[in-house]
């Protein structure tokens, strides 16, 4: 690293040569794949590419048949999916995993106090959690929800309980966040938001995610990886990917280019 590098150290998320086999169908082929600190990097590829597998391989949901995966450095391809949130590896999937009876500030509130430890005394009264819901409630405001706060999640549109799932990852305080289509199921015109949320998430934050709208990726990723058949098969710059004549091949169309 020099010393210009504004993310010095190690990269947030990094795979050596992982693999995954299904019987005769390999849905990951010796991937190698490098995610910068404070990066914002999108994964595309079209539907059975491996790009969830690939997902539930670095969280541990799935255990690969060879390779590594290093956190911030650290091995952890043998820990749980829980001790990987506890390192700072957080996810969100494709489709929204709420509690519609209750308000966002409850369930945020719940997440802080998770990452606390002080949801085994949660009959402690309510002025023991002020730290908490304060800290839940500041979360929802910078993400546009602290007007909502208060109402059942199940009154939310599906765009604001896509945003919801988000302050709930932050509320665990992550050091990588994979956001599985995050605007998968959202009304185009409603999509924009939720990812001019995801923009102002903090710099620091390292940001992986799946999306098949392009004009998303393009406006949003600084660096985009294309998988095919359980590989990589381009990987750079939105400019250089869209240029990309195998990928405008299998993917993007024959005569496609980058999305205006």
């Amino acid at each position: 690293m020099t010393p210009a590098d504004p993310h010095p150290g190690p990269p947030a998320l990094q795979t050596r040569r992982l693999c995954k086999q299904f019987g005769a169908l390999s849905a990951a082929q010796s991937i190698d794949f490098v995610l910068p600190q404070g990066g914002r990097h999108a994964l595309i590829g079209p539907n059975g590419a491996g790009k969830t597998t690939f997902l539930n391989l670095i969280t541990g949901m799935l255990r690969p048949d060879a390779g590594a995966i290093h956190l911030l450095g650290r091995d952890i391809t043998s820990l749980r999916p829980h001790e990987r949130v506890r390192q700072g590896l957080v996810r969100t999937f494709q489709r929204a995993s709420l509690f519609p009876a209750l308000t966002p500030l409850e369930s945020v509130t719940l997440a802080v106090c998770e990452r606390t430890g002080s949801t085994a005394n949660w009959r402690r009264r309510t002025d023991s959690y002020r730290a908490a819901v304060d800290e839940a409630f500041y979360l929802l405001d910078q993400l546009s929800l602290g007007h909502l706060a208060e109402r059942p999640t199940v009154t939310l549109a599906y765009g604001q309980q896509r945003i919801l799932e988000v302050a709930l990852a932050l509320a665990l305080r992550p050091r990588v966040l994979l956001l599985d289509e995050p605007a998968a199921g959202i009304p185009a015109e409603d999509s924009a938001e939720l990812f001019e949320v995801i923009a102002g998430l903090p710099p620091e934050l390292s940001l992986l995610f799946i999306e098949h709208d392009m004009d998303l990726v393009f406006r949003f990723a600084t660096r985009v990886t294309v998988m095919m058949d359980g590989r990589i098969l381009a990987e750079g710059s939105p400019d250089e990917v869209a240029a990309d004549p195998g990928v405008q091949a299998v993917y993007l169309g024959s005569s496609a280019g980058r999305p205006t």
